[in-house]
């Protein structure tokens, strides 16, 4: 039984696997050109949320944004790059990004308009999902160092390859996200650019596919690649013991029909499943907008959680 991000009157009885792709490589840096001024582009307001239950939700990263503006800004006044941070978890959707940049002077006044554009464009393209979005580009001190032109193009041409959120639905579970990719973390600092994915996938062999396509990309660029972490789904069994005496426990209690479900996100039962032979079902309080700064448990929830579990547990047969 797990409690973290369920939802009340909800069952689970499987979940997807994981895996983290993590891509790194070193990166030139030389002197700033003379005559160049310094800025902050920074994107804030998305929702973020769990990469997990939140990825079908159509929400923008912070991380493919800022990547799209810099490609763009550099195609047209050729900007270089300082430096980027974008996200901080990785099992979330990237809500922020910033990147330091220089331009030429005699091209801020183009730069600034073409920010303007592009936050234009953006906010219209994800006006449904990120009402909040948030575009600016603000002076700051001109940085030291930038990227070697032949390190920029690499890096902003990786970000833009990796595929980001639902790369499949489930074609035997309705509504179920079965394969997806999260691009939640984003660095280039100190010579070094980071950045980190999570896999998901209830099919084992997707999952394994779309890390070697995230390493294949990654390679293409020069990059190193680890896949490590990987954890395993857990397959559901709609015909499990404890799933029907819950449900006529959760009838008998509040009479109606509790939902159940698989979830796209990780639960430990799939770790249990590897290693015991255990009938499982998960179950918890209402937990709203995980991995995010506005998570928050429904305190109703949680008394009616633990009344459901008390009794499910003088139920349970011998």
């Amino acid at each position: 039984m797990n409690l973290d991000s369920e939802t009340e009157g909800e069952m689970y009885v499987g979940c997807a696997g994981g895996i983290d792709a993590n891509i790194d490589r070193d990166v030139m840096m030389e002197k700033t050109p003379d005559h160049f001024k310094g800025y902050r582009l920074f994107i804030s307001g998305l929702k973020g949320g769990h990469s997990g239950m939140d990825i079908n939700l159509g929400r923008a990263t912070a991380n493919k944004l800022i990547t799209r503006i810099l490609m763009a800004s550099k195609e047209a006044f050729a900007i270089r790059i300082s430096s980027i941070h974008g996200g901080n978890m990785r099992n979330a959707i990237a809500r922020e990004a910033e990147a330091i940049i220089a331009v030429a002077q005699d091209k801020t006044a183009g730069l600034e308009q073409l920010i303007k554009q592009c936050a234009a464009t953006l906010q219209k393209e994800f006006a449904n999902t990120e009402p909040d979005l948030s575009i600016t580009l603000t002076g700051v001190d001109t940085p030291a160092e930038v990227l070697a032109p032949c390190c920029d193009t690499p890096v902003l041409q990786l970000a833009y390859a990796i595929p980001h959120g639902v790369l499949r639905m489930s074609s035997s579970v309705p509504d179920l996200v079965e394969t997806s990719n999260n691009f939640s973390i984003f660095t280039v600092e100190n010579g070094k650019m980071f950045m980190a994915n999570l896999i998901r996938s209830s099919v084992n062999s997707a999952k394994d596919a779309v890390g070697k396509k995230v390493k294949a990309i990654a390679e293409l660029a020069g990059a190193r690649i680890s896949l490590t972490g990987g954890y395993p789904g857990w397959n559901p069994n709609i015909n499990s013991l404890i799933l029907k005496t819950a449900t006529e426990v959760y009838k008998k209690k509040y009479g109606q029909e509790p939902k159940i479900m698989a979830i796209h996100a990780g639960l430990e039962c799939g770790l249990f499943g590897v290693n015991y032979d255990w009938d499982m079902i998960s179950f918890g309080p209402t937990i709203e907008h995980p991995h995010s700064p506005d998570e928050r448990v429904n305190i109703a929830s949680v008394g009616k959680f633990w009344d459901f579990l008390t009794e499910l547990i003088q139920n349970i047969p011998e």
